[in-house]
């Protein structure tokens, strides 16, 4: 620690003929010299004296700041911070009376202890706006002592030298606080991407099954925020070829309805794990969906944590149930999973509802495709069916006959329709495994990607 020490002033920086402790001496004349530390000679002075004075007040002056903080910023007593506080305050406030007296230890770098202040706080999370905060009081602490000191040792004799040399102590301050600023952020990303590579890492294994062990999910719920009990779902989206977001800010989103999630990119989607409470499950498609802007799988609830894997094989088994837009919730389109799950059984499931249907020519395709669809929905009524496609009942009985004719199914009979609605729902999950690809059966020549 410094011994409060201060090495004498420059014997030809005095004017000749005057003393050192003469405050007019460096006003005599019409000439005003500038010194090492680009000062005027009195200012220079005015700060060597009284700054060599603060030291014998170093700890009352860190007392004092401390104090002053803690009732600015309560961050520090939340954070169990108070004696550290204490100490960062004498470190630097003695570092501060170093450089104003000009009595800086050889072979010491002032901003050192900024740059360890700045990185400190950063690592125990406290606001950047707080601790530049109580650097700003320290500022003032050390300037209200130095027109103390200038008075009450002095009798003002050093008041004029102490007003030339504020513009310096206020750059002082200034490059400090610049200082503290890009140490404080250094070390925040610093710690923002080890973390990042933590809790990916941690994501990975639960979606991989680690998370059965129980001891692995309690310190995974830490590590991602989450609880270390109660309900889980999984969501996924996919990122398109333009790379935009499926989801609008979901995290923000469920933490406006008091929800916990955690959100990664993992290569090609967009996964989060949201842990509702057991009564607000279900309310979680309704949250999201409002934010949806791409395809997104959503899972069932699992247990918990520890069946991450589930969830994540379920929301990605939503997920390709879609061929455009929409949020997918797995127990909404279980048949719709089944068959997502089953690509082998996509073309017998065609054949065998559809028959010709996917073969004729786009137009007619997905024409008696909507038409079909209607009539399952309404079932089997052509005059519902027309209300809900805004055209007359005739029209629809003559595409009923031809849907009839090209698969060979009957609207009327139970089995045939649960055939044709398979059907439906293999040709709409063909296209989402491959929305670009041409339909099962369909012309090649003509443009007849599945719709």
């Amino acid at each position: 620690m410094h011994s409060g020490r201060v090495r004498p002033v420059d014997e030809e920086r005095r004017a000749p003929g005057r003393r050192a402790d003469d405050p007019g001496a460096h006003r005599h004349g019409t000439e005003r010299h500038r010194t090492a530390r680009d000062l005027d000679e009195a200012a220079d002075e005015a700060l060597r004296v009284l700054g060599a004075a603060l030291f014998d007040e170093l700890d009352a002056l860190a007392d004092r700041l401390a104090l002053s903080v803690l009732r600015h910023e309560r961050c520090y007593l939340e954070l169990d911070l108070v004696d550290e506080l204490r100490q960062a305050c004498r470190v630097n406030l003695l570092r501060g009376i170093e450089v104003l007296a000009d009595a800086v230890p050889d072979g010491v770098d002032p901003g050192d202890t900024t740059r360890e202040t700045g990185r400190q706080r950063a690592r125990q999370g406290v606001p950047l706006e707080a601790v530049l905060h109580a650097y700003r009081l320290g500022c003032r602490i050390l300037w209200d002592a130095l027109r103390t000191a200038s008075r009450t040792r002095f009798d003002g004799a050093y008041d004029a030298g102490l007003l030339d040399a504020a513009g310096f102590v206020l750059r002082t301050n200034d490059g400090s606080s610049a200082l503290l600023v890009d140490a404080y952020r250094h070390e925040e990303h610093r710690m923002r991407g080890r973390d990042l590579g933590r809790r990916r890492a941690t994501l990975d294994a639960l979606l991989a099954g680690r998370g059965r062990d129980p001891g692995f999910a309690r310190d995974a719920a830490a590590i991602l925020g989450l609880p270390s009990g109660g309900p889980v779902l999984c969501v996924v989206g996919g990122i398109d070829r333009a790379g935009c977001d499926p989801l609008r800010d979901p995290h923000e989103t469920l933490a406006a309805h008091r929800i916990a999630s955690f959100w990664m990119l993992r290569e090609d989607e967009l996964v989060g794990l949201v842990a509702p409470s057991a009564r607000r499950a279900g309310e979680v498609p309704r949250i999201l969906e409002a934010q949806v802007a791409g395809r997104v799988g959503l899972s069932a609830a699992v247990a918990d944590l520890g069946a991450a894997d589930a969830a994540y094989r379920m929301a990605r088994t939503a997920l390709r149930t879609l061929a455009g837009p929409g949020l997918a919730v797995l127990d909404d389109r279980l048949p719709e999973a089944l068959l997502a799950d089953s690509p082998e059984l996509l073309p017998r499931v065609l054949d065998a509802g559809l028959g010709g249907l996917p073969a004729l020519p786009e137009a007619d395709r997905a024409v008696l495709l909507e038409t079909l669809e209607a009539l399952l929905a309404h079932g089997g009524s052509p005059t519902h069916a027309a209300q809900a496609l805004f055209c007359h009942r005739n029209t629809v009985i003559y595409r009923m006959r031809r849907i009839e004719a090209v698969t060979g199914r009957r609207i009327s009979e139970p089995r045939d329709r649960l055939l044709l609605s398979l059907g439906v729902m293999a040709a709409r999950t063909a296209g989402a495994a491959a929305p670009d690809a041409p339909a099962p059966g369909a012309d090649q020549d003509g443009d007849t990607r599945g719709r």
